[in-house]
């Protein structure tokens, strides 16, 4: 009896760990996205708020289309904390809504050449 307990709380222990290795090193905004692939260009929106502790946060908001790894376009809004490098490529990770969740910095050539629609 006391056997089986030792058991059972040994699998169960090894199961949180493993829930909390997954929770730590999974990142759901990419999980089961589609990526699309853009060129930046200037915001077209910025906010600004104030924090309780006085400190001013901006968001930087990009309007772009981007283009699906066989060349079909994809209208993307999304938001970033910093201001992006204007002309640098992304991929974004985009939702079954279209909405933006993720994206990367890439190289050019990391970029599949029919998904480069802002080239022709």
């Amino acid at each position: 009896m006391m056997k089986k307990v030792g058991i059972i709380l040994t699998g169960a222990l090894i199961l949180l760990l493993a829930g909390i290795v997954i929770l730590a090193t999974v990142d759901f905004n990419r999980l089961g996205k589609e990526n699309v692939f853009t060129q930046i260009e200037a915001p077209v929106e910025i906010d600004e708020m104030t924090l309780d502790s006085g400190e001013i946060v901006y968001t930087y908001w990009y309007e772009e289309t981007a283009f699906e790894e066989n060349g079909s376009p994809l209208d993307v809004r999304y938001s970033a904390t910093r201001e992006l490098r204007e002309g640098a490529y992304l991929m974004l990770y985009v939702d079954d809504d279209g909405h933006v969740t993720s994206f990367d910095e890439v190289e050019l050539e990391d970029i599949p050449q029919d998904a480069r629609g802002w080239e022709s």
